[in-house]
Formats: structure tokens, C-alpha cells, sequence
């Protein structure tokens, strides 16, 4: 997956980074990298903060597909990487921060944008939902994530209508 995702970084840094003089060419990889790191950090961050961490993760990727760049960078998720992926590019390659804001922004909706739609592709395996929340989530079943499971069946959010949809589900109930 994440061999997919910094694919989707590469072709996403073409005119940011590539041909932008303010990043010397031997430093291209390394430009890429900083925009991957912050992505794979946000996710991940995201995605250990709890159930309504996971659950915001969740509904983000697995939500509207075709977002245009202000929607997307106006969502704290993608603003938290954004601003990742600002600090690291001012840090490593001492730009100001108007330049490393002008190359996150022509990168990274549209990386996200592509996550997202590639999600919810059932014809593209390269980006799968749980794939990808299970990557990045703690990997402990710990009780946020029995509130979490809890709260959706209880809620009738689960796919049945509440505990008894739920337990029909478990028994084999309609």
C-alpha cells in the first residue's frame, strides 16, 4: 500500500517539484518523501486517536470522491497533513513557508483525492478501506474500539436496526 501511495505522490509532483528550481533535482526523492511522510503520519495519527479518530479516517476515504482543493484542504484531517507536510519541506529545504505551502497544495488534494476515489473503486485493489485504517490503526482491540462497535450497533448504524439487527446478523436472523 504504500508503494501505491507514494506512486500516487510521484505523479501528483511533476510541476511542484520536479521542474520547481527552489528543490535541486538530486533532492526530488527526498521532496516526495516529505510529502509521503506527512500523509502516512496524518493517517496514522488519525487513526490512533481513538474511535472518532478512526471513524473521521473512516468517513473521509470512504466518502465523496471528485472534492475540489479547497473542500479537501478545509478538512482537518487533510489540513493536519498539510501543515506536516508544510514544516517538513520548510525544515528540509530551509523554504519559506509560502513556497512549501505552494507545492503541498498543488500536491496534495489531488493525491487525496485520488486515495479517496481509488477507495471506494471496488474495481481497483490498490486502496482498500480496512487495508488501510487497519495499517494505520493501533492494531490492539482495546475498549475504544468495543465503544465504537457498540455505538453503531446500538445506534441502528450497523447495518441492522440496532442490538437486534445485530444479533440477527450474529444467529443468522434477517
Amino acid at each position: 500500500m504504500l508503494e501505491q501511495l507514494m506512486s500516487l505522490i510521484q505523479d501528483n509532483s511533476q510541476q511542484a517539484i520536479v521542474k520547481n528550481p527552489a528543490i535541486p533535482n538530486e533532492k526530488n526523492q527526498d521532496a516526495m518523501q516529505t510529502i509521503m511522510s506527512a500523509v502516512t503520519n496524518g493517517l496514522q495519527g488519525q487513526a490512533q486517536n481513538g474511535a472518532g479518530g478512526l471513524g473521521a479516517l473512516t468517513s473521509l476515504l470512504g466518502g465523496q470522491t471528485g472534492l475540489n482543493a479547497s473542500t479537501l484542504m478545509s478538512n482537518p484531517i487533510v489540513a493536519n497533513i498539510a501543515q506536516q507536510a508544510i514544516t517538513g519541506l520548510m525544515q528540509k529545504f530551509g523554504l519559506d513557508k509560502t513556497a512549501a505551502a505552494g507545492i503541498v497544495s498543488q500536491i496534495l488534494p489531488n493525491v487525496m483525492n485520488s486515495l479517496i476515489t481509488k477507495t471506494n473503486d471496488p474495481n481497483d485493489t490498490s486502496f482498500n478501506l480496512n487495508d488501510i485504517t487497519g495499517a494505520f490503526a493501533d492494531g490492539q482491540f482495546d475498549m475504544n474500539d468495543v465503544k465504537n462497535i457498540a455505538g453503531k450497533f446500538m445506534s441502528g448504524n450497523g447495518g441492522g436496526s440496532g442490538v437486534g439487527g445485530m444479533l440477527g446478523g450474529l444467529f443468522g436472523g434477517k
